[in-house]
């Protein structure tokens, strides 16, 4: 798991912007960017740079929401408060 990890830390490095959520783009990719002789080893990359891409926009996505819900929480606020003056 630790060549893994850094083969797809490394790859994700030099090539942020080529790597998407789909497993399969992402297998063809690491095809065509690294040598890596095992079948295996190139789905398990491909797996690990997937999950972690989803991970992010997950993780992106509820950051983005839980914003969205503080700023209108606030002009909630504000307008109860406008209200009781």
């Amino acid at each position: 798991m630790d060549r893994v990890r850094r083969i797809s830390t490394e790859l994700l490095t030099r090539y942020p912007d080529k790597f998407a959520p789909d497993f399969e783009q992402n297998k063809k990719l690491i095809n065509e960017l690294a040598t890596v002789r095992s079948k295996v080893l190139r789905n398990t990359i491909a797996g690990y740079i997937t999950s972690y891409l989803r991970k992010n926009s997950t993780r992106k996505e509820s950051e983005v929401t839980s914003t969205e819900v503080d700023s209108s929480e606030q002009q909630n606020k504000d307008i109860d408060e406008e209200r009781a003056a």
